[in-house]
């Protein structure tokens, strides 16, 4: 299973995207854990998630992030603002799962 953790200031904006991908993974047979947070839960979940997405808005902490993650062999990617802003939660699942291999 596939353990996904997207990233934003409040952790409000992107439950919406979650919630989109989560019923792209349901549709595609696809098991994934998929959840929202707030970028300062982000250490603390180092280690259950197999990678982190970043809500466009806070795109600027990504190299900060993947520092981090590198330490532990994980990926910190940003949300295509587009696709973020238009909910296109299947188009973000299927870039994710393709960047996990």
């Amino acid at each position: 299973m596939k353990k996904i953790l997207l990233l934003c200031a409040a952790g409000m904006s992107t439950s919406m995207v979650v919630k989109k991908m989560k019923e792209a993974a349901e549709k595609k047979n696809i098991e994934a854990e998929i959840l929202a947070l707030s970028s300062d839960q982000f250490e603390e979940n180092l280690d259950k998630y197999d990678i982190f997405l970043l809500g466009p808005q806070i795109g600027y902490q990504q190299a900060d992030l993947q520092k981090k993650a590198a330490t532990v062999g994980k990926s910190v990617e940003v949300i295509n603002a587009m696709d973020y802003g238009m909910m296109k939660g299947e188009k973000i699942l299927v870039e994710t799962l393709a960047k996990l291999g």
